[in-house]
């Protein structure tokens, strides 16, 4: 019996999550070959938008890991977005986000420890080639300012850089005089840089707006108040779907983990079922089973075993 034609597991999973506009003989969005960004007039913002953008509204920006978010993201008009880029995987995963939100303005971050400018500049390039729209990255302004040279767009890391955190602990940035004077000059001199954005980490909400009226950049707010000029949470907050405590600055929306933990058992249950079914005989049952004709099956009996006479 010959086995019948199947999709496999991948493509199955892209074809079920694939977006409304899918017809049933494309294939998904994140599928299909892509240009570089320089080739995609679609794109909904610039660097050059988001600057105008500063100080008229506030932006929503989500730092999403697969394309299944990415395309959500894009489904409901989300801002900006922000991936990783640090690691082989997370770089590999980068076209594939593109492909999924092909209008919509993505930040790459960079791996932590850049060891020169030169590596930084190459880093950079790198993800702008794979079509992300601008980098993240959390090193000084001495690496920011050589990238920026070189017409990268940047984001830095101002506030609580959690890859810098055994300098000041995991906490609110900013609390005192001197600290927030500090901040200042770090904000003044990563702008001095050329980085165009920065993410602001746990800083008091009522400095961060000060703050975000004496700078040319976009301040992205994580944990700083409404006076920036983006929200900017993680789609693993968002969608609850880690089992650790949510930070004090995000705020969950859906209970993935619960639905993740469900679809566990569900599978361990189907997994028996079927063990169960095959031990008792009731699969494979004759709707599963395909049946040669009686008098042709006879026919090839005979046959074969004419043969085996023969050579015997």
């Amino acid at each position: 019996m010959l086995p019948r034609p199947t999709l496999g597991v991948w493509a199955k999973r892209q074809i079920r999550s694939r977006s409304p506009k899918t017809g049933p003989t494309q294939a998904p969005r994140w599928a299909r070959p892509t240009c570089n960004n320089e080739m995609r007039p679609t794109k909904r913002y610039s660097v050059y938008d988001l600057q105008q953008l500063k100080g008229k509204r506030c932006l929503t920006h989500i730092h999403v890991k697969s394309p299944d978010e990415a395309l959500a993201a894009e489904a409901v008009g989300i801002d900006l977005l922000s991936c990783s880029f640090d690691s082989p995987e997370s770089q590999a995963r980068l076209p594939s986000l593109v492909a999924a939100a092909p209008s919509s303005f993505l930040s790459g971050a960079t791996p932590h420890g850049l060891a020169s400018p030169e590596e930084a500049i190459r880093v950079g390039f790198k993800a702008l080639e794979m079509g992300a729209s601008s980098v993240y990255c959390s090193a000084s302004p001495f690496i920011i300012e050589a990238m920026t040279r070189e017409g990268i767009p940047v984001v830095g890391h101002l506030g609580l850089v959690p890859r810098h955190a055994t300098w000041t602990n995991y906490r609110a940035i900013g609390k005192t005089v001197e600290e927030a004077k500090k901040l200042y000059d770090q904000m003044k001199r990563l702008e001095s840089a050329g980085a165009y954005a920065a993410e602001f980490e746990v800083v008091p909400h009522n400095l961060a707006s000060y703050l975000s009226s004496k700078t040319s950049m976009l301040l992205m707010s994580l944990g700083s108040g409404k006076g920036c000029d983006t929200q900017f949470l993680f789609s693993d907050d968002i969608l609850g779907d880690y089992d650790e405590r949510l930070p004090r600055h995000a705020k969950a929306y859906r209970n993935f983990l619960k639905e993740y933990r469900r679809l566990q058992e569900e599978r361990v249950a189907a997994f028996r079922e079927y063990v169960e079914d095959v031990n008792e005989g009731r699969f494979p049952a004759e709707e599963h089973l395909v049946t040669m004709d009686a008098a042709l099956l006879n026919e090839v009996v005979d046959s074969i075993e004419s043969d085996q006479n023969g050579r015997a």
